[in-house]
């Protein structure tokens, strides 16, 4: 960084438009339910290079799982280990379902899971 773009954030930072930003931000992490593992990688990322690795595609659950662990395997938070539970216990649910109809879709199950689980109840 040169110096005159750290002068400009370091004047931007200690503005009122800085400080409302700050607050914000710290606002929404101080929400979030649970932190991932992926750290500035991004999902898709993480998803190609296990793809590589595996040989295998990685759908939405597998990558919850992938990056809601630590590194000796173990879940990040409690809140994260329930989750993991209840996707667990719907994917055998659904397959269970899939496996008598043949109409629906392995591949769109992942989606249908993480939805009903993750998403807010209205």
């Amino acid at each position: 960084m040169l110096r005159y773009q750290w002068e400009d954030a370091v004047r931007f930072w200690n503005s009122k438009k800085g400080e409302d930003r700050e607050r914000v931000g710290t606002s929404s992490r101080q929400k979030q339910k649970f932190t991932h593992t992926a750290r500035s990688k991004s999902f898709a990322c993480l998803a190609e290079a296990e793809e590589l690795s595996s040989g295998q595609k990685v759908g939405r659950l597998q990558l919850f799982d992938i990056t809601h662990r630590k590194k000796d395997r173990s879940p990040m938070t409690s809140e994260a280990k329930e989750i993991m539970e209840k996707l667990n216990d719907k994917k055998a649910e659904y397959e269970a379902i899939a496996s008598n109809d043949s109409f629906i879709k392995l591949e769109d199950i992942d989606n249908k899971i993480i939805t009903e689980v993750l998403s807010p109840k209205r």
